[in-house]
């Protein structure tokens, strides 16, 4: 009788890391620079269970808006829980004579880790493949040269001949990978904020919206690795009738050779983190606590921190709304070769479930 349990709740872990895995690698070889996040949003959309209605603002942010607030009397503003769906890239700045592209950041990242790499310029009329140019990184000056992309072209013409245009995004091709060995963890690029999405449409398929005691508004947020816009717009919009957010973003961890022990403290694969301070928000202690005691009275698994960067949550704090951010670790941010464990998103969307439904 045992051996049998254990072997069904071996076959249901199985059914959830696949499931995880099918929204997730869906999300990751989206592709949504900030600013040009609509692929993105439709892959949520496709994924997301058939009874959401969802809400397009004017911002792009995507809404899904479930609870009554029966259990309230209908009193009270909703809970907001927020995933961003764009990536870090670069927009074309210039299209210089000799052809090459002059490049401008969206959001931030190391440089050094894309040059050298194919890359793609994203146009109206498909990717067009691309390099971006090895610079001379020190061996002959101190400062390098700005990074470009090169299409092959050898003219501003022969470039824009190819539908390269001002203002298109540019990215390098990504894809989700499994490591090898039977284990849960991946590899890839724009983990961050994919895991947060994957999480909120994971949440959405496993809700008991009869036990939803107020509204709740589940938003995926455009440019957020720009300045927080998306969520910016959204906070706006409700004001002061939010009754708390939650930012589900990335938890940059320390479990990495490149991070000091002391910063970001949080292991890969040991579960959903609670962001308790950051650099734009500080989640009250008491607010901590409640977390953790829903987290315990799931069986969730749950680790506390601090680190660096911000969250979409913070935008909402203006309005006196408490920023109750959330995340999971992640190993090498903002680079070509994230890593993840899908443990730590079952974790996520299982907390996120929990704070939508019991708090």
């Amino acid at each position: 009788m045992i051996l049998a349990l254990a072997t069904i709740l071996a076959i249901q872990d199985t059914t959830r890391i696949a499931e995880a895995q099918t929204v997730l690698s869906a999300l990751v070889e989206s592709y949504g620079v900030s600013g040009m996040e609509a692929p993105v949003r439709a892959t949520v959309q496709r994924l997301l269970p058939s009874w959401v209605r969802t809400e397009t603002d004017t911002a792009g942010n995507l809404w899904v808006r479930t609870g009554g607030g029966q259990g309230d009397g209908g009193r009270g503003g909703p809970v907001v829980i927020v995933a961003h769906l764009d990536e870090i890239g670069f927009r074309v700045d210039t299209i210089n004579a000799d052809g090459t592209l002059g490049l401008r950041n969206r959001g931030g990242f190391i440089l050094s880790l894309f040059e050298g790499k194919p890359a793609l310029i994203h146009t109206d009329r498909g990717d067009i493949p691309g390099i971006f140019l090895p610079r001379d990184t020190g061996l002959t000056r101190r400062t390098p040269p700005p990074l470009r992309v090169s299409v092959g072209a050898t003219s501003r013409s022969g470039a824009e001949s190819l539908g390269v245009k001002l203002g298109q995004t540019i990215t390098m091709p990504k894809q989700y990978v499994r490591f090898a060995g039977g284990g849960t963890r991946a590899t890839g690029r724009s983990f961050d904020d994919r895991m947060g999405c994957a999480a909120l449409i994971l949440a959405l398929r496993r809700l008991d919206r009869t036990k939803l005691k107020h509204p709740v508004i589940f938003l995926f947020s455009t440019r957020e690795e720009i300045g927080l816009e998306g969520a910016e717009a959204a906070a706006r919009q409700l004001g002061t009738t939010t009754r708390r957010v939650h930012a589900i973003d990335t938890f940059v961890s320390a479990d990495s050779p490149l991070e000091l022990p002391n910063f970001a403290v949080a292991r890969i694969g040991a579960g959903a983190v609670a962001r308790a301070l950051d650099n734009s928000s500080i989640t009250p202690p008491a607010y901590v606590d409640s977390l953790a005691q829903i987290a315990r009275a799931r069986g969730v698994a749950l680790q506390i921190g601090t680190t660096n960067g911000g969250n979409d949550g913070s935008t909402f704090t203006q309005f006196g709304v408490v920023d109750v951010a959330m995340g999971w670790p992640l190993r090498s941010s903002h680079s070509p070769a994230e890593v993840v464990d899908l443990k730590d998103l079952l974790s996520l969307a299982d907390l996120v479930r929990a704070v939508a439904e019991d708090w």
